[in-house]
């Protein structure tokens, strides 16, 4: 199975593998490791929430498309994130690190410059 499929269900349970999953909502997933995982996913609410949501699928197919439509998805959200915060980053500009240290370089000339003259 391909990992774009199992990207969305990650996030499930740190116990639980996406592909155990899908087999088990697919219903080819032998008997002892069906109630082993349910015990996994009924302890906590939010997987108990989950799974049940998944069995509303009637058409497993379409769980699994599902899946690799919200991995789409979500990729490409974080790509348009990722290249607004590109955008907003400041790029590397040697010269304008070279202006500023021109720029300091003749403050402290003129500061020297204007202290001796009245200083004198």
């Amino acid at each position: 199975m391909s990992d774009n499929l199992k990207n969305i269900l990650s996030n499930l349970s740190t116990e639980v593998d996406s592909e155990k999953l899908l087999e088990y909502l697919k219903g080819r997933l032998p008997e002892e490791q069906h109630h082993e995982l349910e015990k996994q996913l009924l302890d906590d609410e939010f997987n108990a929430e989950a799974l049940e949501g998944l069995q509303e699928f009637r058409d497993k197919e379409q769980l699994q498309y599902m899946v690799e439509m919200l991995n789409r998805d979500l990729k490409k959200k974080t790509e348009k994130k990722k290249k607004r915060r590109e955008k907003m980053k400041i790029k590397d500009q040697p010269w304008l690190y070279m202006s500023i240290l021109i720029l300091i370089l003749l403050l402290v000339m003129s500061y020297i410059v204007i202290k001796r003259l009245l200083g004198e």
